[in-house]
Order: C-alpha cells, then sequence, then structure tokens
C-alpha cells in the first residue's frame, strides 16, 4: 500500500514540472536568439541601404513664408485719440494719402502757448526798438542844447576877454565863463559816451530778443509739425496691412498702428536652428520647386539675433516670381552650403541618431548575416550622408533605427 502511494506522488510531481521545464526552455531559447552575439531579424522591418558614389550636396531643408520685400511701419508719432479712418486694411493707398487722423488736445494747447509766448516776445522786441529810437532822439537833443550853450558861451567867452583887457570885467567873472563852457564841452562829451553805451546796450537785447524769436519760431514749428504728425499719411505707395486702429481709441506716443507693403516685390524669411549659425551666409543659394517648375533664391540677409534657438534669415528670388504666390504662403526650399563634391554616400536614416555616426550594421556579401562595423561619416543632408571611412560603394547598410537590437553584434535576417 505505502509503494503505491509513492508512485502517484512521484507522477504528480513529475507532471507539475512540465510547465516550469517548458518556460524555462523558452526563456532560454529567446535568450540565445536576443541577447547574445546573434539577433533574429525580420528583413519586412528593417531598411537595407547601398552605398553609391555621387555628388553630395551639402544643404539644409527650409521652410519659409512669402512676405513682402519691403514694409514701412505706421507709428503714431505723438499720441492721441482716433477721430477718423479714411481707408479701410487692404486698401492700396498712394503716398501722402491720408489713413488716419487723431486728436491732442495737449498738443493743440501746447500750440496756442508758443504763439503767445512768440507774440509775447515780439512785443518786446517792439518795446525795445522803440525805446532805442526815443532815446537817440532824446540824445540827439540834448546834444543839440548843448552845442548852443557851448557857442554862447564861447562867444562870452570871447567878449569878457577883451573886457578883461580894458579893465572893464573883472578876473572872477573871466574864470566863471570860462569853467563853464569847459563844462559844457565836458558834458556834451560825456553825453556822447552815453549814447554809444546805450547803443551797445539797446543793441544786445534787439539781438537777444531776436534770436529768443526766432528759437520761439522754431519750437512754434515743431509744435505744429507735430500736430500735423496727428494725421498718419501713407509714407510709401503700397497696400495697407495690419491696420490696428478703432474709432475712439487711445493711442499712444510710439504704438503700432499698421504698415504699407509695396506690392509685388516678395522675399522669403525662414528660420534656422542656431547650430547653423556658423555656416549660413549672404549669398547662398536655396532651390524650391513650385506647381512643377524650379526657382532659385539667393539668401540676402542673415539675422544675428537668436531666439528660441533659431535664427532668421531673408531670401529673394533670382528670377521672375513663381505664379498666384501671396503674401504668408508657406514654401518648402533647400539651402546649399557649400557646392557640391564627389563622395561616397549612404541614404540618411534612423540609424544615425542611434549610433551617432560612429558604427553601422552591415550585411555581408552572398549571406544573410548583419555585422556591426565601425565607420566614419562626414557631413549629411535631409537625404544623404557622406561616407569618409569605413565603408565600400556596394555595401549593403541597415539604414533604419537601431533601437531595438542596439546592444547586438550580429543579427541574423529572416524573410
Amino acid at each position: 500500500m505505502d509503494k503505491v502511494i509513492s508512485k502517484k506522488r512521484t507522477f504528480k510531481a513529475w507532471w507539475l514540472a512540465v510547465p516550469a521545464i517548458a518556460i524555462a526552455y523558452f526563456l532560454i531559447s529567446n535568450t540565445a536568439n536576443s541577447s547574445g552575439s546573434r539577433y533574429n531579424l525580420d528583413m519586412d522591418k528593417i531598411k537595407v541601404s547601398t552605398v553609391t558614389r555621387g555628388e553630395f550636396t551639402d544643404m539644409i531643408p527650409l521652410r519659409g513664408n512669402i512676405t513682402p520685400s519691403k514694409s514701412v511701419y505706421l507709428d503714431a508719432i505723438e499720441g492721441g485719440r482716433v477721430e477718423q479712418r479714411f481707408v479701410e486694411e487692404g486698401a492700396m493707398v498712394k503716398k501722402g494719402d491720408k489713413i488716419l487722423a487723431l486728436s491732442n488736445t495737449g498738443l493743440q494747447l501746447d500750440v496756442i502757448s508758443r504763439e503767445a509766448q512768440i507774440s509775447e516776445q515780439l512785443n518786446n522786441l517792439h518795446n525795445t526798438r522803440l525805446a532805442i529810437d526815443q532815446n537817440r532822439l532824446n540824445l540827439k537833443r540834448n546834444l543839440l542844447e548843448l552845442d548852443f550853450e557851448i557857442k554862447q558861451s564861447e562867444r562870452k567867452l570871447a567878449q569878457h576877454k577883451k573886457l578883461v583887457a580894458n579893465n572893464l570885467v573883472s578876473q572872477d567873472e573871466l574864470k566863471a565863463v570860462i569853467d563853464r563852457t569847459q563844462y559844457l564841452k565836458d558834458r556834451r562829451t560825456l553825453v556822447i559816451e552815453q549814447q554809444e553805451q546805450d547803443e551797445l546796450i539797446r543793441t544786445a537785447q534787439i539781438a537777444q530778443l531776436e534770436d529768443s524769436v526766432a528759437q520761439l519760431n522754431k519750437n512754434l514749428s515743431f509744435a505744429r509739425k507735430n500736430l500735423e504728425n496727428l494725421v498718419i499719411k501713407a509714407p510709401i505707395d503700397g497696400q495697407l496691412t495690419a491696420f490696428n486702429a478703432e474709432l475712439g481709441e487711445s493711442k499712444s506716443r510710439g504704438s503700432r498702428l499698421g504698415q504699407v507693403d509695396i506690392v509685388g516685390e516678395y522675399k522669403v524669411s525662414a528660420l534656422i536652428d542656431e547650430f547653423y549659425l556658423g555656416r549660413v551666409f549672404a549669398g547662398q543659394t536655396a532651390k524650391i520647386t513650385h506647381q512643377g517648375q524650379d526657382y532659385t533664391l539667393t539668401l540676402a540677409k542673415v539675422y544675428a539675433e537668436v531666439s528660441n534657438g533659431r535664427f532668421e534669415v531673408d531670401l529673394i528670388f533670382n528670377d521672375a516670381l513663381p505664379e498666384r504666390i501671396r503674401r504668408g504662403q508657406t514654401l518648402q526650399m533647400e539651402l546649399l552650403l557649400a557646392d557640391a563634391k564627389p563622395a561616397k554616400m549612404i541614404p540618411n536614416g534612423g540609424f544615425f541618431l542611434d549610433t551617432a555616426g560612429k558604427w553601422v550594421f552591415v550585411i555581408e556579401q552572398g549571406s544573410d548575416v548583419a555585422v556591426r562595423k565601425q565607420v566614419r561619416l562626414g557631413q549629411r543632408n535631409n537625404k544623404f550622408i557622406e561616407v569618409l571611412e569605413g565603408l565600400n560603394e556596394g555595401d549593403r547598410v541597415i539604414t533604419s533605427s537601431y533601437s531595438t537590437f542596439i546592444d547586438m553584434q550580429t543579427l541574423k535576417l529572416t524573410q
């Protein structure tokens, strides 16, 4: 009875061990195929490319927007309240056409105040000139009277000298006439000096007042010009765009009101990763295909400012503009960074991100095995990568992503 029980327990233990043995076999088999030096890989899940020789072009893809080649912004030189809109956004305008009218009470009062100041200074200038003229008349009258008195005194002096000789007049009376005559002459000299001094002072006052009036007129001219600037006019012929001004709205000084674009002249503005900042220069060529026709553009300007890891460039069309092109339209281009050169190349693919271009899986000739091989790659564009060392023309390389077998050394390719 005891032996029978022992056989049943042994049979039951073996039956329970079967699942564990199966799991262990599966894990060992999977490990042998996936984590060792060889990995079984389905050919339908990868991309295989051939190393070729040809003309390698160092280029980068660009995505640009059509913008006007020249735009003139409309800013509020002086702030004010929007009183009138003469045109609407999108309208075609000529240079000098009225676009917008603002009102500014402060500027109007400033002009009135400056006009009053000029009026006051002109009045002061007039009064000063009148005072000079009156002073000249007074001095002339004084000189006239003094000359008359001097003549009388000199005549009296001549008479006294004759009378003194005949002892008819005393020496004291003669001396008194002599002193008065000299006094009148000295007084006349003093009056002339006073007249000259007054002339200098009055002339300086007039010059100062004239300068003040000229400066006030200049300031008034600026104030009137600022008042005229409240009427915004078109600076060039073109199309009014981005017009932002509503009736009754208050605009501060320097506010952007809109812009006038030259119609029919466009450029392409694009953003480039800052990685290429040292390799992008004005004068480089870009290519574009639009509606089945090829066009070339020239890089006209590189903006030095980098924002969010990118910098801006402007490109212009070398020939006629593509038909039916519109402002704001997006175009796909290729910017050529250097002239084409002969080189060995492989198509660009996901493998580059996995290996940083240091190694690749190369399929051995005449076999279904791919082995890991060290390489040295050069420049790359959106289509091809330049091969410098490690690969020969005709080699077959896996160019799709290596993420699922990046740790493998050998791949077994299966159909």
